[in-house]
């Protein structure tokens, strides 16, 4: 996905609704300052990220056993604004910036109610069972670009997660 005329992707996924997934911070997420250890905001957005894409109706592990894919994390760039502390609920919002052939790019922050405490962009890539780069399965992508704005093609694919499906 591109920004509209001279639109940047940011602003063009700012725009977008994001996928909203709550988590409550508990002792265990914390460090001896009580504050979130900071590879526990990871834990929180990979919670989310799979969340958000159950949420599009996808199985990931149809997806592994049928098509032989899995995705993965290939980079990840984070901004640590704000501490969270112990009992804060908070909310990890998922918006997707860009979508390539093998890649998605995503925006996920983290907030406290309306303050922004952790912003990252994540970049997933398809997996073959063998380690190598794929291509995203096509179900995938149409529904991807359905996230994005463009209307998806009816999706037949059987890796698709429907009603049937539980």
């Amino acid at each position: 996905m591109r920004g509209g005329a001279g639109g940047s992707p940011a602003a063009a996924a700012a725009a977008l609704p994001a996928h909203r997934f709550a988590c409550r911070v508990y002792y265990e997420d914390t460090d001896l300052a009580g504050i979130v250890y900071y590879a526990n905001y990871l834990r929180f957005i990979e919670r989310a990220r799979s969340e958000w894409v159950r949420g599009l109706g996808l199985d990931q592990v149809r997806l592994r056993q049928e098509a032989g894919i899995v995705l993965a994390v290939r980079r990840l760039e984070a901004d640590y604004l704000r501490p969270a502390r112990f009992d804060d609920l908070l909310v990890v919002e998922t918006r997707l910036l860009a979508l390539g052939p093998a890649r998605l790019v995503l925006a996920q922050d983290i907030r406290r109610g309306e303050e922004r405490l952790f912003a990252s962009a994540v970049t997933v890539v398809a997996l073959a069972a063998s380690g190598a780069p794929a291509r995203l399965p096509a179900v995938l992508r149409r529904v991807l670009a359905g996230v994005a704005g463009n209307p998806p093609a009816e999706a037949t694919d059987p890796l698709a997660k429907g009603p049937e499906s539980g």
